[in-house]
């Protein structure tokens, strides 16, 4: 499903759309703009606590403590699987090239333990998405699972305690599980692709139900997206007192949106992290990178980067179905509100994108509400840990 793209600005990002449910106020129509502020880096293998900080999947700002937690997704491979509590000034967040990352302070790293107590062994875990609930003082997280030659390993929602001890389990549908091949495109293989599963949660406004998405469809629902077709991912819900899951929603991923530099080279869309906003909408975050890819107008880093309003209300509850195939469904319906490969820093620069894996509400920022986005550098020197802060301007 193509939306429309809406035209940006050097460094505004104006938009406009209606919707039923404000975001954070009262009506019947949300219009507001993003306004890009700046960005930092964290350089590449920055050491923090014994730990090489990267990876970092989620982001969740808490106005209690006026900090920010971020989940890595170190598969417990350059050290146990954990979670960083940081600040970020946004005064000191720069639109430049060469940002730096002044205001980007680090303040505790705590390891994820399991069931039993523990840190996680390695390869045995794949955190991605988090989020603090204040007002029962948890935190949730999943993990992507697994669906490959090393094994399979479902897909989990959990949550823990502030100090990384394990408290629960959420109930994820059997149809989630990966079975059959390794590969996932054989007659009878159902349940998730190997890393295109959970990636994502987020908290209903009323507090009471939890989000996880995966970030391309389950197997027997669609295959993954290619640079010609999108996917049909799925947003599923929990009820956050029982831990059952509840209503669930076909979410299109768009096509990849740029081909590879090489004939066969790896690309890629998903989504990669939501926030709620109002009854069943959420600002969506869908990631897509081409291997070499030269993106016009933005810098060559391979990532496109595009923030939608979705709007869940009127789609199919699909819960319960374990096959889409063939099947009629009202997807949650979409709207572009920036395309951040477009957006220019004041010096002129394209700003560099990395791999965006999680988004947040932020704190005010000059008298305004703002979102602050995070980039998974997969431990590669290549890609960047980075920060980036939009300015929301509300009507």
């Amino acid at each position: 499903m193509l939306m429309r793209i809406i035209p940006l600005a050097a460094t505004a990002l104006a938009i406009s759309f209606s919707a039923a449910a404000p975001l954070h106020a009262s009506g019947d129509s949300i219009n507001f703009g993003l306004s890009y502020i700046g960005h930092q880096i964290v350089p590449n293998k920055t050491r923090f606590n014994g730990t090489t900080v990267g990876g970092l999947s989620s982001l969740d700002y808490n106005p209690a403590t006026g900090r920010y937690l971020t989940i890595s997704d170190d598969r417990s491979k350059t050290g146990p699987a954990r979670f960083y509590e940081l600040s970020l000034d946004l005064s000191q967040f720069q639109s430049s090239a060469v940002p730096g990352m002044a205001g980007v302070i680090f303040h505790t790293v705590t390891t994820i333990q399991q069931v039993d107590g523990g840190a996680f062994e390695k390869h045995s875990v794949d955190p991605e998405g988090m989020r603090f609930d204040s007002a029962r003082n948890k935190i949730y997280w999943c993990d992507e699972g697994q669906r490959s030659v090393s094994g399979f390993r479902s897909p989990a929602v959990r949550e823990m305690n502030s100090d990384g001890s394990h408290s629960r389990e959420f109930s994820v549908p059997s149809y989630y599980a990966p079975r059959g091949s390794n590969i996932g495109i054989l007659p009878g293989d159902n349940g998730i692709y190997n890393n295109l599963a959970f990636e994502s949660l987020a908290i209903s406004v009323d507090g009471a139900t939890l989000y996880t998405a995966t970030e391309n469809g389950l197997v027997q629902d669609s295959p993954p997206a290619t640079i010609l077709t999108g996917s049909r991912s799925r947003i599923l819900s929990f009820d956050i007192a029982s831990g059952k899951s509840g209503a669930e929603y076909i979410y299109y991923i768009e096509p990849v949106a740029f081909v590879t530099a090489t004939l066969g080279g790896f690309a890629t869309n998903g989504l990669s992290d939501f926030i709620v906003i109002g009854d069943r909408q959420f600002i969506t975050v869908e990631r897509s990178f081409a291997l070499d890819a030269v993106i016009p107008g933005g810098a060559s880093t391979g990532f496109t980067i595009r923030l939608y309003y979705a709007d869940a209300r009127d789609a199919t509850d699909v819960s319960g179905m374990e096959s889409l195939a063939r099947q009629s469904i009202r997807p949650v319906r979409k709207t572009l509100l920036v395309d951040l490969s477009q957006v220019k820093n004041k010096d002129g620069s394209a700003l560099a994108l990395g791999n965006i894996e999680g988004i947040t509400l932020g704190p005010r920022f000059n008298g305004k509400n703002t979102i602050v986005l995070v980039a998974d550098d997969n431990f590669n020197k290549h890609q960047l840990t980075q920060f980036i802060a939009l300015e929301i301007n509300s009507d």
